[in-house]
Parts: structure tokens; sequence; C-alpha cells
């Protein structure tokens, strides 16, 4: 009974903070959005968001691997999708400057979506075959010129914690780009918040950044094989338990 309560209190707690510093600092995103050409100054800003979402859901995060990208180049990041808390992980503590390649419907949520926008990630609208195939050509000149982007390729959320089907979306924009793309596995955030309910619970989680995987060698003809490999690595990894940098 009292922890039920303690439950309920400690995400009423985060659910206001998440609507109050998505307020103030999506807002300040969206002015500073204005004056920032690379959108480097923003994405700051919403790491800062990230991380204190983070901090006041107390929750424990582990970071291994970090050491095995290099600043000076651009990737392609595919994380296994588990909970909604994946998103203030990944923005708060992968440690490098990138985009978000993300469904449409993120960017219609009021102030979030326009604070997304402001930042320069890409929107791709699975419903529309043209959209998304633009949508895709715009992510690979922008990948190409220096920027990396972050893919959740089971574009969903696992409501088992198993691996979805894999996108192909992500694959065509790896081999168009020529970037290598960095395999990332999230453990424990489903526990957190898990998909199709609403207590927020703080569990320790896990971000391992594995090693990049060369592109250049894929074609979009042989683009399965690459979201095969990409497939069997994430698999692997989430099996075998947590792995050391």
């Amino acid at each position: 009974m009292l922890k039920s309560l303690i439950d309920k209190l400690q995400t009423a707690v985060i659910v206001v903070w998440t609507i109050v510093a998505t307020t103030t600092i999506g807002i300040t995103v969206i002015l500073c959005s204005f004056f920032s050409r690379t959108g480097n100054f923003p994405h700051l800003l919403a790491r800062l968001w990230a991380n204190s979402i983070l901090w006041v859901s107390r929750v424990k995060i582990t970071v291994v691997g970090a050491e095995r990208l290099d600043q000076k180049r651009s990737y392609i990041y595919m994380a296994n999708h588990q909970s909604n808390a994946d998103i203030p992980l990944l923005l708060g503590r992968l440690p490098v400057q990138f985009r978000w390649l993300a469904k449409a419907e993120l960017f219609r949520i009021p102030i979030f979506g326009r604070a997304m926008r402001g930042v320069g990630y890409i929107s791709i609208d699975r419903s529309n075959r043209k959209s998304a195939f633009e949508s895709l050509t715009r992510a690979a000149r922008t990948i190409r010129d220096g920027t990396s982007v972050l893919i959740f390729p089971e574009g969903t959320r696992s409501p088992d914690g198993n691996l979805l089907p894999f996108k192909k979306g992500g694959f065509v924009l790896a081999v168009d780009s020529g970037v290598p793309i960095v395999p990332i596995v999230i453990r424990g955030t489903r526990d957190i918040v898990p998909k199709g309910h609403f207590m927020i619970r703080p569990t320790p989680v896990r971000m391992e950044i594995l090693d990049p995987l060369e592109t250049a060698d894929y074609t979009r003809k042989t683009k399965d094989a690459l979201l095969q490999r990409v497939r069997t690595i994430l698999t692997e990894h989430l099996e075998n338990g947590p792995q050391e940098s």
C-alpha cells in the first residue's frame, strides 16, 4: 500500500517536471534555433532537458564504450527500443552531437515537436512512400555533410524487450551515405516505464556503445544483409548479457 502510494507520488513529480522542463527548455530551444545554423547549441539544451528528467527520475545509469567513437566522424547510431525512457537516456548520455531520425508523429507534439524541428531532427512519414524517400534523401545528404543521426530500427517500442522486425529505411540511409553504423544496446529502460503502462519506477539502466560497423561495401541491393548483420549483433549482445568496455 505504502509502496504503491510512493510510486504514484514519484510518477506525479516526474510527469509534472517533464511538462515544466519540456515547456521551458522547449521554448528556449525554439528561440535559439532561429539563431543557430548548426543546431549544436539547441542540441545541448535538449541534452539538459533529458538529463534533468533522468535526474528527477533517480535513474542510475551506466554507459560503456564511448571511447569507441571518433568525434571527428559522422555515424548512424542504431539502438534497440524498449521504452519512452530511451529518448532522454540517449539524448542525455550519448556524448556526441547527433540528430534524430524519427517518425512524423513525434513532430506533432506541441512545443516538443517544434523544438525537434528547430534542432534539425528529421521527420519520416511512413504512411507516404514519396515523403519517406524524400526524407531519407535529405538525411543522407545531411550525414555526408558531417552530421550524425540516431535511429530506432524497430520503429517502435518492443512490448517484451525482444527485438521487433527492423524497418529498412535506416539501412537505405546507411548505404546511401556510406558512413558507419554504431549499434547501441539499451538495458533496463523497459522496467522504468513499460509500453502501455503509466507508472514510472527508477531502475538501473545500462547503455553499451558497440564497435562501429563500416557500410561502404554495401549497396541498396545488399542492404538486407547489412540489416541482418546489425540485428544479429544487437540480438547476441542482448542475449549474452552486459558487456564490459
